[in-house]
This record gives structure tokens, sequence and C-alpha cells, in this order.
């Protein structure tokens, strides 16, 4: 069972909306905050990632940047460009475009990227989701995370040299940059912070076992004993161990776990409410009914009709 993969695949709904963007000269543009997460891969050239109170950062080519929690945000080609005096992009991309937004010679581009987002539907965030900074930044750095640098290439050679099938595989690239990032960022954080944090959990042989156990068996009707049982821990010191990595008690993880792996089979099924009410621990449909519309505040059919996401 690979929980970071069912966590991280919690980070988006369907495939990502994803346009090219260049810009030369005075070139600027600023983002507001949505509910999402965005990301900027900067293909080539070079510009500045602009936040509200905070010192510019640069980026260079090869960089990737995630914005998990939607912050407002702008690009520029120059660092002292107030965020507010920058044009505004209309809204988040719609779908998918190639194509630069304006056509210019490569030469003379101060940034050429792919920007885009994921729309979060899913609410209340994981604690892994939940903890990631405003901004993940990941640089091009020689000999660092040869996985994300060969996906970022790959990514640029279907979007620069527009290749065949770029259109179907540029969105599957998109992924898996997305997935490497988190994954470098957070060996990175592990290195910094090797005792805490969701990374050193994955790494702790007893926390890791009790964390499959929750994600391949939600159903179960597990007691803080059996987990600590099951992985050799006393309740007590599983508890308190469990608790300092995740920054939640065993039992609430495993709640809100329940009802995030609810929202995603309500909006990837047409199962029955009754049948995913089974899948994730519930006896009735009327009690996970009261338990999902107090996580995400409507009942799970409206949750499932629903085109826009909650939260």
């Amino acid at each position: 069972m690979d929980v970071f993969s069912d966590v991280i695949g919690s980070i988006r709904a369907g495939r990502p909306s994803f346009c090219r963007t260049s810009g030369s000269g005075a070139w600027g543009r600023s983002f507001d905050d949505f509910t999402g997460a965005g990301f900027h891969v900067l293909l080539r050239g070079s510009c500045w990632l602009l936040l509200p109170g905070r010192t510019p950062l640069a980026l260079s080519p090869g960089d990737v940047v995630l914005l998990p929690h939607g912050t407002r945000h702008g690009l520029s080609e120059r660092p002292d460009r107030p965020l507010a005096d920058l044009p505004k992009e209309a809204k988040l991309p719609s779908g998918a475009d190639l194509r630069a937004e304006v056509p210019i010679d490569p030469a003379e581009a101060h940034a050429d990227m792919v920007c885009g987002a994921y729309e979060l539907r899913l609410r209340p965030l994981h604690p892994f989701l939940r903890a990631l900074p405003d901004v993940v930044h990941v640089p091009a750095r020689a000999g660092r995370h040869p996985a994300l640098r060969a996906a970022v290439d790959l990514l640029a050679a279907d979007v620069v040299d527009a290749l065949p099938g770029a259109d179907a595989a540029v969105p599957a690239l998109i992924d898996l940059v997305v997935i490497y990032t988190l994954r470098a960022w957070s060996q990175e954080e592990s290195e910094r912070t090797a005792s805490t944090g969701w990374w050193a959990a994955l790494a702790d042989p007893a926390i890791a076992e009790a964390l499959q156990h929750m994600h391949r068996e939600p159903g179960r009707k597990w007691t803080v004993l059996e987990l600590g049982e099951a992985v050799g821990l006393s309740r007590t010191a599983f508890t308190r161990r469990f608790t300092s990595m995740i920054g939640q008690p065993p039992l609430v993880y495993l709640t809100n776990w329940r009802l995030g792996r609810a929202a995603q089979l309500l909006r990837e099924t047409d199962d029955p409410l009754a049948l995913i009410a089974r899948q994730v621990g519930y006896r009735s449909e009327f009690a996970f009914a009261n338990a999902f519309r107090r996580a995400f505040g409507v009942p799970p059919g409206r949750f499932r009709r629903a085109e826009l996401p909650v939260g």
C-alpha cells in the first residue's frame, strides 16, 4: 500500500488545467488566491516570483514552484515591481493550451514556462497537504532529484518543440512533475527535521505500518489499542508517537481519511451511498451522511452533484 501516492492523489482532481506562457520586456502578471493548487515550471529564461510581504524569489531554468494553497502571487521580469501593479490574470487556465500566449523570439524571452492549476475539491485537506508551506520551490540543482529533472526535461521537450502527441503527453508529465516536486521537497524537509513531520512518519516503521493498515482497510472498526498492537507499541506509546509526527491523534486521522476517501469515491464512481458508507467504515447511510456533512458542509449527495469545489 503506497500511502504517499494516496495522499498525493488527493491534491488533484482529474486532468490539470495549464497553458504555456512567455514574456519579454516589461513583463509580468498576477494571480489572485483561489481554491486549488497552482504550479509554474520555468522552461527557459528567468523571472521572479512575487508574494505579498515576502522577499522575491528568483527562478531559473528547470525550477519548479508549487503553490499548494492557491496563494496570491505574481511573476515578473524584475524583483522590484509591486504586485498590485502587475496585469491581473483574469482566471486560471481552463483546459490545455500549449501555444505561447505571446509568440516571441526565444532569444529575447525573459521567461518561457508552463503555468497551471489543480482544482482541489476535497476538504478537509490531508495533514500532509495542510502542513505544506504556501510556496514549495525546488530549484534545478545539478545532481539533485534526477527523476524530477528528467520529468522537467521531458515536459520542456514536448512543450517547446511541439512534438507529436504533446496534447496527450503533457498532462501526464505535469502529474509527474508535481509528484516528484512534492517528493523532492519532502526529502529535503526530512533532512532538516528528521524526527517530525509526514516524511519522518513514512520512514518510521511503526507509524508507516499503522498508516498502511488505515489506508488499506478504512472500513475496519479500528481502535487505538488494535493499531498499537499491530505495530508492536503500547496504546500510549503509539498515540504519542503518531500524534507528534502526523499532528493528529490516530482516530482523528482515520476519520478524516475515511471521509476524504468517501469524497473521492463520490466524485469518481457511481457507487450507491450505502455502499460507500460501508467501504469507509460506517454501518448506516444516515451516520455516514451526518459525518460527511460535518466535515464538508454539505450532504454527500449534493457533494457528488456539485460541479464546483466545496470549501
